[in-house]
């Protein structure tokens, strides 16, 4: 059954689709829907509530520009107010109305001859919109380690995206793979609970403390009543990230502060040689993200809780056995393994122009130009795709800078009287060439590790290459010799 026709889809109501969403309205296009596959809004925050769950970018920073909150109560806010910060924007600039939840896509498909998308529902509904704006982010397919014997556990075993909180960990034996931003953050919960904990680390993540701490009632209200007070904190807070990408994009050797930093870390919090050996990095700072925790590496130090680097060989009916042929009865497992990046781009059911499937226009990768649009997929968007993550500072900026881009090539239209816009292959080609050139000189690439950042070609597909403003000075509006309009 097909519906009425919006003007435009946006598929996702977190971050990128709200901020879609409530712009689009600000710019007087009215007539969108927002589809939702949960029963509510937003998105990463939604699905993630794992105990100990938090920002890891600076509250006032990971935020809209255009809406400000001066009433968070920590530097770093926790999941629980992230997700209220977004409920209660959307409810201001009144786009819940424009949600439908419950709203899982399965298909998208370009219709040459109408000039309109088939947007094609879990439930066989469809929708023809003119454009879609895919806004579904990177971190919502939990990755899960291929473990020999994992079917025959008869334990309890989840993710940590899909927390199981119906099940008591208190007295248990828990096991948990993967030491990435998720785990960092839940193992010390975690850890306070269980009688045993073992944590199996595969890399040693570099860390860095935290600096963390609750904003008192005095500074909020001068963040509320001092007119642009919350805006130069922002301000300050974008600098003191950017500056460190200079170390990621310039130069490695750059980030000698950033390794001091974390290595004085270890040295503080960890005592004993031997753990501290284990979760000293072999790798340059920066080539993998870099986490913020001030209780990870005291939960390691607790007599309820074991590193264990050894290699996972198999899992039995009760057990999880290292390479090394240790074995550690769990009562449970919890995967702290992250999520398929990469994977979440190229599964997506995406046909372009002349029948032509999105797995075949990315043959050779996934890239984008500006990481935005692709040739062959007319009034097609993605917010938050190829190389626009970051390592460094917000990526709620990067969407907003996206979001630009898309109203300029929206507003081209109107202004060209055309149909459809879409990249030039040529000038796509161009972009990307100087971005992967880029690439290969920078710390992830470089920097002895291999990282959820890259492909199954070792080539770099998640992260932007450079400072955040030099994406936005270059980004945020559309540059008409790059794009074919037709009408």
């Amino acid at each position: 059954m097909s519906e009425r026709a919006p003007t435009i889809v946006i598929i996702g109501a977190g971050f990128a689709g709200l901020g879609m969403a409530i712009r689009l309205k600000q710019n007087g296009f009215h007539d969108f829907v927002v589809l939702e596959k949960s029963e509510a809004l937003g998105g990463t925050w939604h699905d993630n509530t794992y105990p100990g769950c938090a920002c890891d970018v600076p509250s006032h920073m990971y935020s809209f520009s255009f809406e400000l909150n001066p009433g968070w109560t920590r530097m770093f806010a926790p999941q629980p107010e992230i997700r209220s910060y977004m409920e209660s924007t959307a409810d201001k600039y009144r786009v819940r109305e424009h949600i439908r939840f419950g709203a899982a896509v399965d298909a998208m498909e370009y219709d040459d001859e109408a000039r309109r998308w088939n947007v094609t529902l879990t439930d066989g509904s469809t929708l023809t919109p003119k454009a879609i704006v895919s806004g579904i982010g990177a971190l919502h397919v939990p990755s899960y380690p291929d473990l020999p014997g994992i079917e025959r556990f008869r334990g309890t075993a989840f993710h940590s995206a899909e927390w199981d909180h119906s099940y008591d960990l208190a007295g248990k034996r828990v096991a948990v793979v993967g030491t990435g931003a998720s785990a960092i953050q839940f193992v010390p919960q975690v850890a306070k609970k269980a009688a045993d904990l073992v944590v199996f680390q595969r890399t040693a993540p570099w860390i860095q403390p935290k600096p963390d701490v609750s904003i008192p009632a005095p500074v909020r209200s001068v963040f509320t009543k001092v007119p642009g007070a919350a805006r130069a904190f922002r301000n300050g807070i974008y600098w003191t990230l950017e500056a460190r990408a200079v170390g990621f994009t310039i130069d490695p050797r750059l980030s000698g502060p950033q390794e001091f930093l974390a290595r004085r870390h270890i040295a503080r919090q960890i005592s004993d040689p031997e753990l501290r050996a284990k979760v000293t990095p072999d790798y340059t700072i920066g080539c993998k993200r870099i986490l913020l925790s001030n209780d990870y590496y005291p939960a390691l130090t607790r007599p309820n809780v074991e590193l264990e680097t050894s290699e996972i060989a198999e899992v039995t009916e009760n057990s999880v056995v290292t390479a090394d042929g240790r074995e550690y009865e769990v009562d449970c497992i919890i995967y702290g393994t992250g999520f398929k990046v990469t994977d979440a781009l190229t599964d997506l059911r995406v046909t372009g122009r002349d029948g032509v499937k999105l797995q075949e226009i990315w043959a050779n990768g996934i890239e984008a130009h500006r990481g935005t649009t692709v040739p062959g997929l007319p009034n097609f968007f993605m917010l938050l795709g190829p190389n626009t993550g970051l390592g460094h500072n917000s990526v709620v900026f990067m969407i907003e800078v996206q979001i630009q881009h898309v109203l300029s090539c929206l507003r081209l239209l109107q202004e060209r009287g055309g149909d459809t816009i879409e990249p030039k292959p040529a000038a796509a080609r161009r972009y990307n060439d100087r971005m992967h050139r880029r690439l290969r000189r920078a710390v992830w690439n470089e920097g002895g590790c291999n990282s959820w950042y890259l492909d199954d070609q070792g080539v770099n597909r998640t992260i932007w290459p450079g400072h955040t403003f030099e994406y936005w000075a270059g980004s945020r509006k559309v540059k008409p010799e790059e794009y074919t309009i037709t009408s």
